[in-house]
């Protein structure tokens, strides 16, 4: 009796030694994929998002205002990308324990406009808010991250920080080997649908400020469709990139009329196929397809 009663004790012992996983909300895929790394198995980590949603337009669904009420931790852009759905979800969520993990503080914004003007489309007064197409705003969520989890989860501090060192020492493997990629076609120009990808240009030494809206958010026209292919055809510019939410009809139709190649990308881990793995493989996924693109 008294070696059964030992067991029972040694074994609630150590269901209490046993960490309670930090439940993790995110606001979009790249993020929960990134808090996934550094979190490890400390973490369980959802996404509101989906890969191929719209950010800007999110659904705001009663199942969302039940993630985040019982949350620990919600890891957001910050730079109004949720804007017009997250704020109504976390009044809903009425969730005052919840560690709030905003990126855009760390991050040095592009385009921040010197007025806001409706007239000119949906822009943002922080300015553009999808930074993490740039691997290295991808170093800065991770360790924006691994802080405040390790404020939250003192006891995971060093997993924390060894998943970062983990992470951070896979971008620098595979930045030289993406600079390489591109290298070939530095200021070469690439046409977007959707005014996402400064960020990544920038990085990468690549033009990206042709785009098939004539403003952010505002759906193409014929005339606005017919200026770009002017455009294209008198520059010769031969990619388009477009993303899953956005319309490929419209882009195969330029494409077709300009000679140029549509190249699928996603802001998003599993967006597109092969972007499944992560974060990392993600930009490796939009590296190497454009590289390819641009080769043509």
């Amino acid at each position: 009796m008294k070696h059964i009663f030992a067991i029972i004790t040694t074994g609630l012992l150590a269901a209490h030694t046993v960490h309670a996983k930090l439940n993790v909300v995110a606001t979009t895929p790249e993020l929960a994929a990134i808090a996934r790394d550094i979190g490890g198995d400390r973490v369980e980590v959802v996404s509101l998002a989906k890969p191929t949603e719209d950010p800007h337009f999110v659904d705001p669904k009663p199942s969302f205002v039940v993630k985040l009420a019982h949350a620990d931790v919600l890891v957001e852009g910050g730079a109004e990308l949720e804007i017009g759905w997250l704020p109504p979800l976390l009044e809903g969520a009425r969730n005052p324990k919840l560690t709030r993990i905003a990126i855009a503080p760390g991050i040095q914004l592009l385009e921040v406009p010197t007025a806001l003007d409706r007239s000119k489309g949906d822009v943002h007064a922080m300015g553009n808010p999808h930074f993490m197409t740039d691997p290295v705003n991808g170093q800065i969520a991770a360790q924006r991250i691994a802080d405040e989890l390790a404020k939250r989860d003192a006891a995971g501090a060093e997993t924390y920080r060894a998943n970062l060192a983990k992470f951070n020492a896979r971008i620098e493997a595979k930045m030289a080997e993406w600079r390489k990629l591109l290298v070939p076609f530095a200021g070469k120009e690439v046409v977007a649908y959707h005014n996402t990808w400064p960020y990544f240009g920038e990085r990468f030494g690549l033009k990206i400020d042709l785009f098939l809206e004539p403003k952010p958010g505002i759906p193409p026209t014929p005339a606005s469709l017919a200026e770009v292919m002017a455009k294209m055809k008198a520059e010769h510019l031969r990619v388009v990139i477009v993303e899953p939410y956005q319309n490929r009809r419209t882009a195969d139709t330029v494409a077709a009329d300009t000679g140029a190649v549509v190249v699928p990308v996603a802001q998003y881990p599993g967006g597109v196929k092969g972007t499944d793995g992560g974060y990392v493989e993600l930009i490796d996924y939009i590296v190497n397809a454009l590289a390819k693109g641009l080769a043509k």
